[in-house]
């Protein structure tokens, strides 16, 4: 048979998070740049010899960065916005990468980073390109080039290039001056760098170039869809081998388009949605490589490979002439690296779990198998395919009474600032704050039983008082603990619910040095016993203020987490939907008057084509007001959103009914706010008022200005003050100081409202 194996992308971070370490030591210099280009050659090195030994016919370049895919593409073709280009000589290096990500805050060179969202229905983020009509390109990046040359030098015949696609990343962009153009404009401008970079690859006899347009997915107008054709009759040449590549939907409404354009062949994602493959195999050109995404790339079960080897047998038996490819469904950046470094989760879990090593080896495998038309190897695995039973049929009992507060937003209005009595343009912060390398080493040690319960005890209640004392000097309204109990916002309910376990070393990379750990769904979730309770109930204890009960809502915890791939979504969001029930019931019975819950993951979760939509979104704003609306009127509901565009959400926001929502806006300069005033959004909102990502200390004048904008967008009565989002990434010399220019621009406006 005519099958090779591949992969659409390894991890980047390094199994132990070195890329992280590197990237942070470099902030911080304690290394210099010729020591971090050597920890990415390393961990570079070691991907490629991971995919090669575990059998993979190719490896893949072009996957590794330093902080974003999309942020390096601009890079390549030298989209940089101006503000964050080198003073002295205009050149962009690793420091102009960095500054686009995280802003700078040098003396002379102050700038804001670049906005940050959600790459596509994941809890990846990427950064986003920034357009003029007037922009200009050229090849300015020379990292893919080196890295094909490096694998060369080592020694790789076999090697896939992967490239983000010249249509996909204008379409991930947004315009960012007053002109009145399309995007798709500046396409003539960018197709010329392209071509260079493929015949480049050609006189290095690169093998393939897949090149990912995961928007081909997506519901496309006209124009968009015309590009294509256009695009890659510029780019074609016989030599070069383009994989067209998409991923995270199905691509069958878009087919007779993609069968126009002139490349060597598709990869569809096989995972993400149904596919009749047969149909799809039939429309393609007949000389076209098919390639299937067979093993999921974005969760953590063993896949079947008896089932796969069946089902792609069918296909190839009448049909030999094809060149068929096995793949993952999309990049493995999704996973964690290796499940055999999890010496605990091994002992009991061995034949359920598959990082993203084991993916590589199930794809080896399976296409062994398929070239030699013999099953027999796969008969040998065992896969646990009954994990658990989970209990599909809870969501019958719920009541919709269950659902709804018992009054309506005016009346509880009424009643709240009666209970509260805050001040006009209240002011609280998101959640956490710093989280010290002392703090993560108490956890640790804990964690690890090498301090006892008292000694742990007494170690948070310490850095709580110290937040709660720190909020009170600085003049806040509503204070929160501060969460130095918690590792992560999901991974923490995790520990605390019923139906999780957890991996030691399953890192997934977020965003730049921001990894997570997601927990794993295997059977029914429940609280067994109050989560949060005795850390609220001590920050009530030191303060005569309000202190807010903070939680993860369940859309966030199902979503980032690795979910049962045979269990609705729906039946396990619900279940914890109740579980946080329960524990809001409980933080109301303690004396807690605001309750926040948080939902970052809710529009992350929305399906890419819009048909899907409207089923998504009625259970996921279910799920929320099934663990929110347990309280009373007088009680305060907020919920906290991020990193998102809620344009085509907003009416489901709407019906979350949540008392105060506080958004992400600063990074998008308060655009946000334009589709809470169009549709008349009925509740009060905390726009974020400055980036915590941002290293800057924003200055009281700009947030002064910042909070006017809001003031023009939103009733004032309606509107909270706070920043962007957690605090806990930040500097405890950062937090301080931006929280108090924050308080100080309040007051400040609260006093010339008095005077008018």
């Amino acid at each position: 048979m005519n099958i090779f194996s591949h992969i659409l992308g390894f991890p980047r971070i390094g199994s132990m998070r070195e890329l992280k370490i590197s990237q942070e030591k470099y902030w911080n210099n304690e290394i210099n740049k010729k020591k971090l280009f050597e920890e990415g050659k390393k961990i570079l090195k070691k991907n490629w010899h991971i995919q090669k030994s575990k059998g993979l016919d190719f490896i893949s370049i072009g996957d590794f960065c330093w902080y974003d895919h999309v942020l390096q593409t601009s890079m390549m073709i030298g989209n940089i916005p101006e503000r964050h280009k080198n003073i002295n000589n205009r050149t962009i290096d690793i420091d102009t990468l960095f500054k686009v990500a995280r802003g700078s805050s040098s003396i002379g060179d102050s700038s804001d980073a670049s906005e940050m969202t959600k790459w596509f229905n994941t809890n990846y983020h990427y950064i986003v390109p920034e357009f003029k009509k007037n922009s200009f390109f050229k090849f300015s990046w020379n990292q893919i080039i080196e890295e094909v040359d490096y694998a060369i030098n080592l020694g790789f015949k076999r090697i896939k290039v992967i490239l983000l696609g010249p249509i996909s990343y204008l379409w991930l962009g947004k315009k960012v001056d007053n002109n009145n153009f399309s995007r798709l404009e500046l396409l003539d401008k960018i197709l010329p760098i392209y071509k260079y970079i493929l015949s480049e690859l050609r006189n290095r006899n690169v093998d393939y170039v897949q090149i990912d347009e995961p928007i081909l997915v997506l519901d496309l107008k006209k124009k968009w869809l015309n590009s294509f054709i256009y695009s890659y009759n510029f780019l074609y040449n016989e030599n070069n081998k383009i994989l067209l590549t998409t991923y995270f939907g199905n691509i069958s409404h878009n087919i007779n388009t993609i069968k126009n354009i002139p490349v060597s062949g598709i990869h569809i994602d096989c995972v993400s949605e149904k596919y009749n493959i047969k149909d799809i195999e039939k429309k393609i050109p007949e000389d076209w490589i098919l390639s299937l995404g067979v093993i999921n790339g974005r969760n953590i079960w063993k896949s079947n490979l008896k089932k796969i080897y069946k089902k792609i047998n069918c296909i190839i038996k009448n049909n030999i002439k094809r060149k068929i490819f096995l793949g993952s469904s999309c990049s493995l950046i999704h996973v964690p690296v290796d499940f055999d470094l999890e010496k605990n989760l091994k002992k009991k879990f061995s034949n359920i779990f598959s990082f993203a090593v084991q993916k590589c080896e199930e794809l080896s495998l399976l296409t062994k198998c398929l070239n030699n038309s013999d099953i027999n190897l796969l008969n040998k695995i065992i896969i646990y395919d009954n994990k658990v039973k989970i209990n599909t049929k809870f969501n019958l009992n719920i009541k919709k009474k269950c659902l709804y507060r018992t009054s309506s937003y005016d009346k509880r209005y009424i009643k709240q600032k009666d209970n509260l009595k805050l001040p006009i343009l209240p002011i609280t912060t998101i959640g956490s704050f710093p989280q010290t390398e002392i703090l993560r080493k108490i956890r640790l040690n804990f964690k690890n039983k090498k301090i006892d319960n008292v000694t742990y005890d007494n170690a948070i209640k310490k850095y709580i008082k110290n937040v709660i004392l720190e909020q009170e000097k600085l003049g806040i309204d509503v204070l929160v603990h501060g969460e130095p109990e918690r590792n992560d916002m999901v991974e923490y309910f995790g520990e605390n619910l019923e139906g999780f376990v957890f991996t030691e070393f399953g890192w997934v990379q977020s965003y730049g040095s921001r990894c997570v750990k997601p927990p794993i769904i295997i059977s029914d979730v429940y609280r067994k016993k109050p989560i949060t309770l005795r850390w609220i109930k001590y920050a009530k204890s030191k303060t005569n203020k309000l202190v807010k009960g903070m939680l993860t809502g369940p859309i966030t915890i199902l979503l980032w987490s690795f979910c049962r791939e045979d269990i609705s979504k729906n039946i396990i969001s619900k279940q914890i939907a109740i579980s946080l029930r329960d524990e809001v019931k409980d933080l109301e019975k303690l004396g807690i008057k605001i309750i926040q819950i948080d939902e970052p993951a809710i529009r992350e979760g929305l399906p890419l084509r819009k048909k899907f939509k409207k089923e998504y979104l009625s259970w996921a704003v279910d799920a929320f007001k099934l663990s929110s609306s347990v309280v009373k009127d007088e009680t305060q509901i907020h919920t906290h959103m991020c990193y998102s565009e809620f344009s085509d959400i907003i009416d489901a926001i709407i019906k979350l009914d949540a008392d105060v929502i506080t958004i992400e806006s600063s990074k998008s300069s308060f655009k946000i706010l334009k589709f809470f005033e169009k549709n008349k959004y009925p509740n009060s909102i905390g726009p974020g008022i400055y980036d915590i990502h941002n290293p800057n200390i924003p200055s009281k004048r700009d947030l002064e200005i910042n909070i006017k904008k809001c003031i023009k967008k939103i009733n004032i009565k309606n509107l909270w003050i706070n920043p962007d989002c957690g605090l806990k990434t930040r500097t405890w010399k950062e937090t301080k100081l931006s929280l108090k220019n924050m308080v100080l621009s309040v007051k400040n406006i609260r006093n010339k409202l008095l005077k008018k």
